[in-house]
């Protein structure tokens, strides 16, 4: 069982889900509110504290793709996406604008009570609360990684990051200088079962490049190796 102070946001239109999924969910343990569209789910937020947004992508009004990237900039919460169509071009946009994960209809509700406690996890990361004890911060050259407050900075600017974008630095930080394979990263950052065409991650990679590196198409830090994936270098070494 879940936290009881553990709350998460059903945004649908469609009363049917919001009921269905509030019982159940609420059944595992977990705190639930409901909204039927943008206005209601900023009307929630506002009122107190969200943990997670189970958002559709098809809304009246507002769509799901603009809420996500809305969501990035003012809250910072993570999000898991869904849809009816489905469409891969659909779940690239929703985790290029900032969704953490994003599951088609029809789904169980067993399967989306697993990717919620997924990205729970690591939303909270992996290390306990330590003080001010340094294991919990990863240098690499002007930027500061600071696992506990999920921050990242360079200098004294902080790099503003999605939830899924610091998932993925947060797994190359951990593992460096060691050439990670697409799946393996997929593992990493989600642990559960993905399509063998799964873009998500080359989709992150760029989005994190565009952010960490100087020059995305000559990078220092995340180089592609090809045949393989991905390998972070510290460091910072040029192609």
């Amino acid at each position: 069982m879940e936290e009881p102070n553990t709350t998460l946001l059903i945004v649908d239109d469609d009363a049917g889900i919001r009921d269905l999924l509030s019982r159940y969910l609420g059944e595992q343990g977990f705190a639930v509110r409901v909204a039927g569209d943008a206005t209601e789910m900023d009307a929630v937020l506002a009122e107190g504290k969200i943990d997670l947004i189970i958002l559709d992508l098809m809304l009246p009004g507002e769509d799901g793709l603009s809420i996500a990237r809305r969501l990035q900039t003012s809250h910072k919460l993570p999000v898991i996406m869904l849809s009816a169509r489905g469409e891969e071009m659909d779940r690239i946009i929703g985790l290029e604008v900032g969704a953490d994960d994003y599951l088609p209809k029809p789904f169980s509700p067993r399967e989306l009570l697993a990717r919620i406690r997924a990205v729970l996890r690591r939303r909270g990361g992996p290390c306990e609360p330590d003080g001010d004890g340094e294991k919990d911060i990863f240098r690499f050259g002007d930027f500061r990684l600071n696992l506990k407050s999920r921050s990242l900075r360079r200098v004294d600017e902080e790099v503003p990051l999605t939830t899924g974008e610091f998932n993925l630095l947060q797994a190359f930080v951990e593992h460096p200088d060691r050439a990670l394979s697409r799946d393996q990263l997929v593992d990493f950052i989600k642990g559960y079962d993905r399509s063998p065409f799964d873009r998500s991650i080359d989709v992150r990679v760029t989005r994190l490049r565009q952010k960490i590196e100087d020059d995305p198409k000559s990078p220092q830090f995340i180089h592609t190796v090809w045949g393989v994936g991905y390998m972070f270098t510290p460091q910072g070494k040029s192609d």
